[in-house]
């Protein structure tokens, strides 16, 4: 059963939803939507849709279009943002939201906290959420310079670099809705990462900070393979002076060999989903994943909410 504890002295709820149109929704894509949805009007509050395409050779303005139909279909509409930038704190789009974000690289890099990095593997995957199962990498310091207590002296004037965050050897503490408290350290768990790519593409942390900060997001409700960006998280909203969220973190549904949902898996994905189920029924099985039902029978999700 998911257990969301309520928080002490909440402000008006602003909750979020912020997918990646890198294709069709999935059944676990749903399953996070609907309880982020839940919790936020449960308690009157407002739910926010924000695109997350930094990517630009993997996300597609069609997904989007998609993927708002999707929620549509289900019963998920949004009190702002999406792809026709509904409210007045957009764009809500990441693909428009780079000049926002150099702002805050400048604010970083003016403080001493950044460095150039000419390594591979985690800058190109930087433009993607973190999950835990894809085989995370802790960055070695290979390129911290000697004066963020690292050895690399190089010139890096005529090369190609991508931008990294200097993290402390600190104890991160923070308490999670679901899963309750945590205790990560930054350097060992980890370690410096990218803000910015070699070709110029954000990375996911830095984005999804300054999005959420800025727009207003109160709490956020997300999957487990998440819970490890938390504390980079949290390092940023410090350093630039944020006020951070509230986190919950759900258990992931997995298909039948015990993998995580993924847009690979097209026998459960929202094109395949809508042909076979009703929204209801769709909306009444997650539900009882989730234990807000005893049956996996159809509901709406205006019916859920005094349930949950």
């Amino acid at each position: 059963m998911i257990t969301f504890v309520a928080m002490k002295d909440e402000k008006m709820i602003k909750g979020r939803f912020a997918p990646s149109p890198s294709g069709r929704m999935h059944l676990g894509n749903v399953y996070a939507a609907m309880l982020s949805w839940l919790s936020a009007k449960s308690r009157g509050g407002t739910w926010l849709l924000r695109i997350e395409d930094l990517d630009p050779q993997r996300c597609k303005r069609e997904y989007a279009l998609q993927l708002e139909d999707d929620l549509r279909w289900l019963g998920m509409d949004w009190d702002e943002g999406g792809t026709e930038n509904r409210g007045n704190l957009g764009p809500y789009s990441q693909s428009e939201r780079s000049y926002i974000y150099k702002v805050y690289l400048d604010k970083l890099k003016a403080k001493g906290l950044t460095y150039p990095c000419v390594c591979t593997r985690a800058d190109i995957l930087a433009t993607q959420a973190p999950h835990e199962s894809d085989g995370r990498v802790v960055y070695k310091g290979t390129c911290r310079p000697v004066r963020l207590g690292g050895c690399c002296e190089c010139d890096y004037s005529d090369v190609s670099s991508a931008t990294r965050l200097f993290v402390p050897d600190k104890e991160i503490t923070f308490v999670d809705g679901h899963y309750g408290e945590q205790n990560v350290n930054l350097a060992t768990n980890c370690g410096d990462f990218i803000l910015q790519r070699k070709d110029g593409a954000w990375a996911y942390q830095l984005a999804v900070v300054v999005d959420d900060a800025l727009m207003g997001v109160t709490e956020v409700v997300r999957g487990r393979d998440l819970l490890l960006s938390v504390p980079q998280q949290l390092y940023l909203y410090d350093v630039l002076g944020f006020e951070a969220p509230k986190f919950w973190h759900l258990p992931l549904l997995c298909n039948e060999v015990g993998q995580r949902l993924s847009k690979r898996d097209k026998s459960l994905d929202m094109g395949v989903i809508r042909e076979k189920y009703t929204a209801e029924e769709v909306i009444g099985w997650l539900a009882c994943q989730a234990g807000i039902t005893d049956k996996a029978e159809a509901v709406s999700l205006e019916e859920l909410l005094p349930l949950f």
